[in-house]
């Protein structure tokens, strides 16, 4: 498919899942504004790497998710600076892990502005001018979390499960006006982040990298093997299909089994 014409604004995608989507959704043709916080200079750099390898247009929002008049003002910089925006992508996320009982007050409040609120206000903002186009996709970055809980998580399975219940009505809402909303709901993912902190864990269990992901897999997942930035771009461009123009209001799991077990 192409998706030469379309804008595509993917918040949290200088690092991670963030930005293994937005180089599938460039790898198709669509212009990208990239949002994250990191080094200025190395965020500069990723920007024109990605568009040149792309052949696409690349700008970059540095919008605190936190803040909805940044989100609003990231919205109208995409659409002045690209043109429109077609494509909504709220994937920008935080963790936090705590009993209940001590689970910090700002923590849940951090947590929970930038998970759920920020995808309201991402939502909120992207749909007049996907209305005015008659065609958009929002596709909300939500967790197995948001389908079941772990403990020690309450503020990042609160609001998972919210961004999934959001996603469902935003999909009825939407159904007859041309977009569509759907929520990616992905189990671990292999982020140079998660490579990290596997071989920190390795090292301090005196054991092997290959034991200790089979292991860490294996609590959650029946299926021992991670799904990867570049897999869940894949379902995110196959969302912006005409394959997918009746996927709404769906929760759909990339997951290696997690929810199903």
């Amino acid at each position: 498919m192409s998706l030469k014409g379309k804008v595509a604004l993917v918040t949290g995608s200088t690092s991670g899942i963030g930005l293994g989507i937005a180089h599938a959704l460039a790898g198709e043709g669509a212009d990208i504004m990239m949002n994250g916080f990191g080094d200025a200079a190395e965020i500069e750099a990723l920007r024109a790497a990605t568009a040149a390898k792309f052949g696409v247009r690349v700008a970059y929002s540095p919008a605190d998710i936190s803040k909805p008049a940044d989100i609003q003002a990231m919205v109208r910089q995409t659409v002045a600076e690209l043109g429109s925006l077609d494509i909504m992508v709220n994937n920008a996320g935080i963790q936090f892990t705590a009993d209940i009982e001590a689970f910090p007050d700002e923590q849940w409040d951090r947590v929970i502005a930038i998970n759920l609120s920020g995808v309201f206000h991402g939502t909120k903002a992207a749909i007049p001018p996907m209305k005015a186009r008659g065609w958009g996709r929002i596709i909300n970055i939500a967790s197995a979390h948001g389908l079941v809980a772990s403990p020690q998580k309450v503020a990042y399975v609160t609001a998972k499960h919210g961004v999934v219940g959001m996603t469902k009505v935003t999909g009825i809402e939407l159904a007859n006006t041309g977009i569509t909303a759907n929520a990616i709901c992905p189990g671990w993912v292999l982020t140079p982040l998660v490579e990290k902190q596997l071989a920190d864990r390795a090292q301090r269990e005196g054991s092997t990298v290959e034991k200790v992901t089979h292991a860490f897999l294996t609590e959650k997942q029946p299926m021992a093997k991670f799904s990867t930035p570049e897999q869940i771009g894949g379902l995110a461009v196959f969302l912006c299909s005409d394959a997918a123009a009746t996927i709404t209001g769906a929760p759909l799991s990339i997951d290696g089994g997690w929810v199903a077990a």
